[in-house]
């Protein structure tokens, strides 16, 4: 490789990595400040919640999608490395850059709502660290760590078996360039549905990022749950492991039925670009 390939490389790369950088940040602008207003701020409800994190998602992929598919989220890349061909050299980079994103929103919405929090919950405890990252439970209910592992296996199975459905040119991908508001609506399904039990980060570097800024910022119970048993690795095993089952079932159930399309169908299938 020249020395201007390897210049087109890097800068490739350090592009893709800003994009995630800035999709997941995006991402947890919406979702941590939602969490924040209802909890802390009294104002608005589950729905409400359900909804901002669905949109944080189509918002941040519609930032990010053009430069590096706004993965936004550790388990999708895995999953895309071990089944999709995305380079493995590029896996940990992304995950960094997408933890990075979530981490330093995380900051910006501590910060801005800094006297809301102070008000709400002067000692900095359980809860309102839910703002930042997830509990078993929701912090109240009894479920413990195994039950919340669980719950984050099979609820990122869901988003990745659906995303891979949505987003596989053979299969029927929504056109018009709205698979971003598509996936939006998943993550909206899935909070409605498997919210309970750990409340549905389905992502770690969504719930690592932010659990790493309130732990800095005040929030020194972060890393343990109600039970005071170490609970931050929950959110980050599940979704990876619920997200390789999860792509392994669509690609046994549906991807190696569908054909790969004629001549005559090329015209037919939608466009992977944004």
């Amino acid at each position: 490789m020249s020395e201007q390939q390897r210049d087109v490389h890097r800068t490739g790369l350090i592009g893709e990595l800003s994009a995630e950088f800035a999709g997941t940040m995006v991402l947890i602008l919406f979702g941590c400040g939602v969490v924040a207003q209802v909890v802390a701020g009294g104002l608005g409800n589950h729905d409400s919640i359900a909804w901002a994190w669905g949109l944080g998602v189509t918002f941040g992929v519609y930032v990010g999608g053009r430069l590096s598919g706004a993965h936004i989220n550790p388990a999708v890349t895995l999953s895309l490395a071990a089944f999709k061909g995305f380079p493995w050299a590029k896996v940990v980079p992304y995950m960094l850059a997408q933890t990075a994103g979530a981490f330093v929103a995380a900051l910006l919405v501590r910060w801005n709502y800094t006297e809301v929090l102070a008000h709400a919950d002067p000692g900095h405890t359980l809860k309102t660290q839910f703002v930042f990252s997830t509990l078993p439970g929701n912090g109240s209910l009894p479920v413990s760590e195994w039950g919340a592992l669980r719950d984050q296996v099979i609820g990122t199975a869901i988003l990745m078996l659906l995303l891979f459905a949505v987003t596989d040119l053979l299969n029927t991908p929504p056109g018009a360039n709205l698979a971003a508001v598509v996936i939006g609506l998943i993550v909206v399904a899935i909070g409605m549905a498997w919210g309970t039990n750990a409340g549905y980060a389905i992502n770690p570097a969504r719930d690592f990022g932010p659990r790493l800024a309130s732990f800095l910022t005040g929030y020194r119970g972060a890393w343990r749950d109600q039970y005071g048993n170490l609970y931050f690795w929950v959110p980050i095993v599940g979704p990876l492991v619920g997200g390789l089952l999860g792509a392994a079932l669509y690609r046994i159930l549906i991807g190696r039925f569908l054909p790969v399309p004629g001549p005559q169908e090329v015209g037919r299938t939608p466009s992977a670009e944004p």
